[in-house]
């Protein structure tokens, strides 16, 4: 048996109501890395995340698009450097994010 949770006359969060976007694993990875920090060097966050560097780049692009993060990249000499950050945005949504998921599993009966 599968059990749903709903809302119940406005108290509580619907699991629906949980931004998909961040909640898949290797987003919610690179989101809750760059939450606690200003910033951060893509091999930096590739090694925290354990994510291979196509990968990495491929949500980070769709994390870009939303607008949560942004993506500098600049030359240090000949070599090309990324830096990684949240935007206001993305930081709003991560806080929404994590307070939804705290309300989900606060609203579970004992």
């Amino acid at each position: 048996m599968v059990a749903k949770l709903k809302k119940v006359e406005g108290k509580g969060t619907s699991i629906t109501e949980i931004n998909k976007l961040i909640h898949e694993p290797a987003r919610l990875m690179i989101m809750a890395n760059l939450y606690v920090v200003e910033s951060a060097d893509f091999l930096f966050l590739m090694r925290q995340t354990g994510l291979t560097f196509g990968n990495l780049s491929s949500h980070l692009s769709k994390l870009e698009t939303a607008g949560y993060v942004k993506i500098k990249k600049e030359f240090i000499g000949k070599k090309s450097h990324t830096m990684l950050s949240l935007t206001k945005m993305g930081r709003n949504a991560f806080l929404t994010y994590k307070n939804k998921m705290k309300q989900v599993f606060e609203d579970l009966p004992d």
